[in-house]
């Protein structure tokens, strides 16, 4: 725990705050987010409606919890699904080298140097809207990172003596890659994982804004706030609520993978020292 630095523990206690507020939202949401009132449309904060009501009168704090879900949900799965596509890729070039290197270091290198977003708005008009064209856009757009990463650490671990030692008394690809080489980079990816969920948590907004992706009514951050354009002059809770919410989960998830980092270098170096 001396290792955690405040910092570190603002950031932990933000995003705890912030998945609660998500997870426990059918108990503590005051209304039900889909729920209109057309006679008391675009109200300003009151007792009934802590943080006012939006254009068709849904309470604006019910929907920005229950948006906390949709996109720390969406965002997760694209995550996971972009890093299962780059692990599997990177031990593959990484390990045997050759002509799967050249081809799978050939293909993350154009897709990182596309413009992420437009890839993302390009797979999404292909696949259609809806959330699993999303993830699969999102998880298109991240996997060559995972990629390169995991492709450079088994580069270096492969040189490593216990490997030799492996294959002298017979052990398969399969069980050095999976069982020997694949644990010693959990580490790394855990930290590239953190920051690619808060990455994506942006890019999820970004397309349910442009309408590629969660629709309406659905109580989502980006859904939000381009519902919310043309009324922010009258009420600038209905885009600045969802909007501090985006920055602030996105922020504290890069803080707490800044700390993981901090703390599993020094982990590192004091195993090395002893």
């Amino acid at each position: 725990m001396r290792y955690i630095t405040g910092k570190t523990k603002l950031a932990l206690l933000i995003l705890t705050l912030i998945l609660l507020a998500g997870i426990l939202a059918p108990v503590i949401a005051p209304c039900d987010p889909l729920a209109s009132d057309l006679g008391r449309t675009l109200e300003g904060p009151s007792r009934e409606h802590l943080l006012g009501t939006d254009n068709i009168g849904r309470d604006l704090l019910s929907r920005t919890l229950y948006g906390g879900r949709q996109s720390v949900l969406v965002a997760l799965a694209a995550t996971s699904l972009s890093m299962a596509l780059g692990f599997v890729l990177g031990l593959v070039a990484g390990y045997f080298g050759g002509g799967a290197d050249f081809v799978i270091t050939a293909l993350s290198n154009i897709f990182q140097g596309l413009p992420g977003l437009t890839l993302m708005i390009a797979a999404a008009g292909i696949l259609g809207q809806g959330v699993t064209s999303m993830v699969i856009a999102i998880a298109i757009n991240s996997w060559a990172g995972f990629s390169r990463i995991v492709r450079g650490e088994v580069m270096k671990l492969k040189q490593e003596s216990f490997v030799d030692g492996l294959k002298t008394v017979g052990a398969c690809h399969g069980r050095i890659l999976f069982l020997h080489i694949a644990p010693n980079i959990f580490g790394t990816l855990a930290v590239v994982f953190a920051t690619r969920v808060a990455g994506n948590i942006m890019a999820v907004s970004s397309m349910s804004f442009l309408g590629l992706g969660l629709q309406p009514p659905a109580p989502d951050w980006g859904v939000m706030i381009s519902d919310a354009r043309q009324y922010f002059r009258q009420a600038p809770l209905l885009i600045l609520a969802p909007g501090l919410c985006i920055v602030l989960l996105s922020l504290s998830i890069n803080m707490a993978a800044d700390g993981l980092r901090d703390w599993l270098d020094t982990r590192r170096d004091s195993l090395e020292i002893t």
